[in-house]
């Protein structure tokens, strides 16, 4: 930035010297020609005063005019040539100045180029990678948009769409943990044959919760289709009413009093959350309605919850039954350490009875036994060993303790 502002300051001041250079020129000039124009002034006068000596003052006023010019010519050139020759250096010096200011801008500007053009090109490789991007997006786009047509179409078949709630429901019931024919049964038959509720989720002391997944779903679908608003509103608001219809349907099965020990309502389970809105944002009375007859609305998310207390309510009744298996193996346990504290004793007062006899054989074999054997020694009777001494035992069996006392 810096060079690029000098270089405009020392063009203007190389025209400047040049300009004042032939300025001083031009004025020498100027002096020249008014020395000129008196001398013709002063030959008019002469040649007025003397018409006599007009030839011979006309040849010296010539010859004199050729002597001054060529001597004004000749100092004019003497005076010029060395500020000539002095802004021709100090141009030519300045020339190479700006050269020299110019090459580094010069090579500043090729390199800036190199850059611009290595920029261009990663450019537009990277335009050519974001072209692919977007191409695969759209191709993914147009799959995706397929995919879901065909969905839709499929998802407009009764048979379809039930197979699709029930497996959207198995998945929903599997991620909380449950499995089938332990905490849930599919397609049982109630009491009354001609009911057939499409899950039965068992709860913990025998009761059931029964599962419904026959939510409609075709308006739905007519208003996902819609080109215009008020086709999709018109379609929406079908929907909520077809929900509504449902949720009356399931109430006056009463499923509840089919089974014994279940809950006074019904699950209606419909396998999206945008479909239960969907409805309620037409129908704000919709929940409080299905309450009352005994239906709960349950989206994936909220039967995730209902199931999670329901798995929680298991392992607390396992717990329950564990601590009561637990509380009859103690009570067992301590009838059997009672038995056995029993025979313990009776041990030690065997034991005892043992080392009773053992000190009176003792005292038998010193008071009776050891001095009959001496007398054979005495006697002469050849001993082959000494008779060993014996010591009366004072050990006696620790009786048990009770569980409350405490070691002295």
């Amino acid at each position: 930035m810096d060079l690029i502002i000098a270089l405009p300051a020392l063009i203007v001041g190389a025209a400047l010297g040049y300009y004042f250079a032939g300025h001083r020129a031009n004025a020498l000039l100027r002096e020249l020609e008014l020395s000129v124009a008196r001398l013709e002034a002063e030959k008019a006068a002469t040649l007025a005063a003397s018409a006599s000596t007009k030839t011979e003052f006309e040849a010296l006023a010539a010859a004199a005019l050729k002597n001054n010019n060529e001597s004004f010519v000749a100092l004019a050139r003497q005076s010029l040539e060395p500020f000539q020759q002095r802004a021709a250096h100090e141009l030519e010096k300045r020339e190479k100045g700006v050269e020299n200011l110019v090459k580094p801008l010069t090579e500043a500007l090729a390199r800036a180029n190199e850059q611009i053009a290595a920029l261009e090109k990663q450019r537009a490789e990277a335009y050519g990678g974001l072209l692919a991007q977007v191409r695969q997006v759209q191709e993914g786009q147009a799959l995706l948009g397929s995919e879901t047509r065909n969905l839709v179409n499929a998802l407009r078949r009764p048979e379809v769409r039930g197979r699709w709630g029930e497996n959207t429901l198995r998945n929903v019931v599997e991620l909380a943990g449950m499995l089938e024919r332990v905490d849930f049964d599919l397609q049982q038959t109630a009491a009354d044959a001609a009911l057939r509720p499409d899950m039965l989720v068992r709860m913990p002391g025998g009761g059931t919760v029964v599962v419904d997944a026959k939510a409609p779903l075709d308006a739905y679908l007519e208003a996902h289709e819609a080109r215009d608003d008020a086709t999709r509103e018109v379609a929406l608001t079908r929907h909520a009413r077809q929900v509504r219809e449902r949720m009356q349907n399931l109430s006056s099965k009463a499923y509840w009093k089919q089974f014994d020990s279940s809950p006074d309502f019904v699950v209606l389970f419909v396998p999206g959350d945008h479909f239960l809105a969907a409805a309620y944002e037409r129908d704000a009375a919709l929940q409080d309605d299905a309450l009352r007859n005994r239906v709960v609305l349950a989206s994936p998310s909220s039967l995730m919850a209902l199931l999670k207390v329901i798995a929680y309510g298991w392992r607390e009744h396992q717990l329950a039954e564990n601590a009561e298996q637990i509380r009859g193996i103690g009570a067992d346990l301590h009838a059997r350490l009672v038995v056995f504290a029993e025979h313990l004793a009776d041990v030690g007062g065997a034991l005892d009875r043992a080392v009773k006899s053992h000190n009176a054989a003792v005292g038998s074999f010193d008071s009776r036994l050891a001095p009959a054997a001496r007398k054979f020694v005495e006697l002469g009777v050849e001993a082959k060993a000494e008779l060993p001494k014996l010591e009366p035992s004072e050990q006696r069996a620790r009786p048990p303790r009770d569980a409350d006392s405490t070691d002295a």
